[in-house]
């Protein structure tokens, strides 16, 4: 039963989704940016009688002028998908495709380079986050998980407790953008996650299935919450403005991650496009070719 969508293309967006998922994928993401069109329609349709899809789809990526065009770009790319798959699941000449915009493809964002010097910095400043009682332990254990895996924001706040074994030194990261996979680190790390659970033990459920990482309302760290504590010890580490979007963010621990692999394999003299295979299926990208940026970036 579709309780997804809401909209007056109800019926094929939930058509398109399951096709895609069908096939293996996961879209999540493009999940998100469907059911944001849904809610769009039911609003457009309403002010509009005569309303057409095609229309309505160039009028939602006008909708929030403000947006960055690399982020419309990605919102008209899954919309490039479903009318793909109506075209091919509909009458010849019934499906009207609209005149795409030209979006860029490629973000023109540039990752920050946060120094090791810059993190024992941020985990100085984790001791001064008094309350909850806990918040220092944890915002300690989430940026040493972060900067020496390099597992991403979102897969380190869905970490269960039975995906973290310090024993073993590995962790479990569920599938996310289309993979799982285990991902061993340093015995030495091991030790702050145990510190961390320590001190999370009156704070948050110890079963299998609880959260590793909790805030207040002891069942999970939301990433808003989470990010924005990041952008406070960012500020008070002089490394970002206190207006404005430019300096680091969370997502630059993990390429601190990459290049610091690079750098160290580097040094070793060994062939670093040899070893692009192993860091892409260690970061759990779907592709080599989304690890070939970090290449390029360290260079």
């Amino acid at each position: 039963m579709n309780n997804i969508f809401q909209g007056p293309a109800a019926g094929e967006l939930h058509a398109f989704l399951q096709f895609k998922r069908s096939l293996g994928y996961g879209y999540m993401r493009a999940e998100f940016t469907l059911r944001e069109f849904d809610r769009f329609l039911i609003e457009y349709a309403a002010k509009n009688r005569h309303w057409k899809l095609d229309r309505a789809a160039i009028a939602w990526l006008s909708s929030k002028p403000g947006r960055k065009p690399i982020s419309v770009s990605c919102d008209a790319a899954v919309l490039r998908q479903f009318y793909r798959y109506l075209r091919r699941s509909s009458e010849p000449g019934s499906t009207a495709e609209p005149i795409w915009p030209h979006l860029p493809t490629e973000s023109s964002f540039v990752p920050y380079a946060l120094s090791e010097k810059d993190v024992l910095h941020l985990l100085r400043l984790c001791a001064d986050l008094k309350r909850p009682p806990f918040r220092a332990a944890l915002y300690r254990a989430l940026i040493l998980v972060l900067y020496c895996t390099g597992i991403r924001f979102g897969e380190a706040l869905r970490l269960r407790m039975r995906d973290v074994d310090t024993r073993s030194a590995v962790l479990f990261v569920a599938t996310f953008k289309g993979r799982s996979r285990w991902v061993p680190f340093h015995r030495s790390l091991s030790r702050e996650p145990d510190r961390y659970l320590s001190a999370r033990l009156a704070y948050g459920a110890s079963d299998r299935d609880a959260r590793l990482f909790v805030g207040v309302n002891q069942r999970r760290l939301p990433v808003e919450t989470a990010a924005r504590t990041f952008r406070i010890l960012f500020k008070l580490a002089g490394l970002k403005p206190e207006r404005g979007r430019i300096g680091p963010s969370p997502y630059d621990l993990r390429h601190a991650f990459a290049v610091r692999c690079l750098s160290r394999w580097y040094g070793q003299g060994v062939d670093l496009h040899a070893r692009l295979p192993w860091l892409s299926a260690y970061m759990g990208h779907v592709d080599i070719i989304g690890t070939e940026k970090f290449l390029w970036r360290w260079g």
